[in-house]
């Protein structure tokens, strides 16, 4: 009787187990039925950029498929010449004249506020703090025209110092914000035993801050490589001469400088656009995610 009792028993365990891996199965096929669903919708629209970039003026309007008919290379050629007399390596080089020292003063300016907020106690520190994160709540097109004003009195419109100098002062708050959340996850272990060492404030920021924060750090530049490249108002208002032009300005002014827009041609060079950003992304990517996933807690 209970080896029969046992036998059952055993039946009905085998039965539930397969039961329960059938239902992992179904459940697990939905949800990759689903996310490739989501990925098709999110992606169709960067793989139309780039299939539309092969295909020639007329068959852009015609066809909803992204696949083109015969692959066209000559958009890419005549949309790098533009129609001005320079090309578009003048206009990449022109971004990143602005966007390299611009990253740069970023990354020291909201460092050291950063460090200040997150490390410091002084009068009025959370009164300051809370006034600069309200500050993350204000649309920028309002500070465009008294921005605008104090650089005209300063002689530098139509140069790249609007676009630049603003970022040394850590008025990306943002950034500080992104910085102070990081090292306030920081233990203070280290910091401590190095003061017993004699390290002094700038060397504890130097020796034992900065590497800790590299993942919080990379996502900074990330963030601001990327919000620059595709900065298309600042540059419009502050700069007036062609050879200036950023891409973004570059990009507006080939969709506007005939009656007949060569729309393939301003495809591709979007396409050529997006390159940057991606390589950027990619070669930072295991840091960017830890930094966007992680609060910056070291063992």
């Amino acid at each position: 009787m209970s080896a029969i009792l046992n036998t059952a028993g055993a039946v009905v365990s085998d039965h539930e187990a397969r039961r329960t891996v059938r239902r992992e199965r179904i459940n697990a096929a939905i949800r990759y039925v689903l996310l490739g669903a989501v990925f098709l919708v999110m992606l169709y629209p960067m793989l139309w950029l780039v299939g539309s970039s092969f295909k020639s003026n007329s068959e852009i309007f015609t066809e909803i498929g992204f696949w083109p008919s015969k692959f066209n290379l000559g958009s890419y050629a005549k949309g790098w010449k533009t129609t001005s007399e320079y090309t578009f390596a003048t206009y990449f080089l022109n971004s990143f004249a602005i966007i390299i020292p611009r990253i740069i003063v970023t990354v020291i300016s909201c460092v050291l506020v950063a460090y200040a907020f997150a490390r410091f106690e002084f009068h009025g520190k959370k009164i300051l703090f809370g006034i600069m994160v309200g500050t993350m709540m204000l649309p920028t097109i309002i500070l465009r025209l008294p921005q605008y004003l104090m650089f005209k009195e300063l002689g530098w419109l139509d140069t790249y110092l609007p676009l630049i100098v603003p970022s040394a002062f850590a008025t990306d708050t943002f950034f500080v914000f992104l910085l102070v959340q990081f090292l306030r996850g920081i233990p203070r272990d280290m910091e401590e035993a190095a003061q017993i060492d004699g390290c002094n404030p700038v060397q504890l920021l130097w020796y034992i801050i900065v590497p800790l924060l590299k993942p919080a750090i990379i996502s900074v530049v990330v963030f601001q490589f990327i919000w620059t490249m595709n900065d298309f108002m600042g540059p419009l208002i502050y700069l007036s001469s062609v050879e200036k032009y950023p891409v973004s300005l570059a990009l507006k002014m080939s969709i506007g400088a005939t009656e007949e827009v060569e729309w393939a041609s301003v495809i591709a060079i979007s396409v050529v656009a997006l390159v940057p950003s991606i390589v950027v992304f990619f070669l930072a990517q295991r840091h960017f995610i830890e930094g966007a996933s992680s609060s910056g807690i070291k063992g």
